[in-house]
């Protein structure tokens, strides 16, 4: 529930430091001034989005998780499967929807980041968020309305698929 503005400045301090350090390194070492390599990066960026969509991504499988019992485990074992087939055929089957729904909110919440991506994303980068931002600050609203339209469509899409997915699983389990 931390601001993406928050993550962004928290997650620059010590990538710009990593990233001094390396810059210092190459420097030292092979002579080479590459300038600062990490900040202002696509990696950064996707680091920035792990650290504040984890806990969404976890608390789904988490749940998941909870309907797994050891007896599942044991009956498996008894039946003469090894861990990996174990997890293979118990543990992934049962926990194919919440890991559906957890990558689905996931993606949906790190299309429409605006503040930590305007703060940490690369020059001549934009995302649909920061496209339909910049069109709306320029107060060029039809256009703004397109790339906001695409972020919705592009969300629901997924959302309609994982829907009917789960809801087969559970007409064939209710079978």
């Amino acid at each position: 529930a931390v601001p993406g503005a928050v993550i962004a400045v928290g997650v620059l301090i010590p990538v710009t430091r990593l990233d001094h350090a390396l810059a210092a390194l190459l420097r030292a070492t092979l002579g080479w001034e590459g300038g600062l390599l990490l900040t202002g990066s696509i990696a950064t960026l996707v680091y920035a989005c792990l650290v504040r969509y984890l806990t969404a991504a976890m608390q789904a499988v988490e749940a998941g998780l909870a309907k797994i019992t050891p007896s599942m485990d044991q009956a498996a074992r008894s039946l003469g499967h090894s861990p990996a087939q174990a997890l293979w055929r118990v543990h992934l089957p049962l926990l194919r929807g919440s890991m559906l729904t957890a990558a689905l909110l996931v993606f949906i919440d790190v299309m429409k980041e605006l503040p930590a991506t305007l703060v940490m994303r690369p020059f001549n980068f934009n995302t649909l968020a920061t496209q339909a931002y910049t069109l709306a600050a320029d107060e060029r609203l039809a256009e703004a309305s397109t790339a906001a339209l695409a972020i919705v469509v592009v969300g629901l899409l997924p959302m309609v698929v994982i829907c009917r997915q789960i809801a087969r699983g559970q007409r064939i389990s209710a079978s």
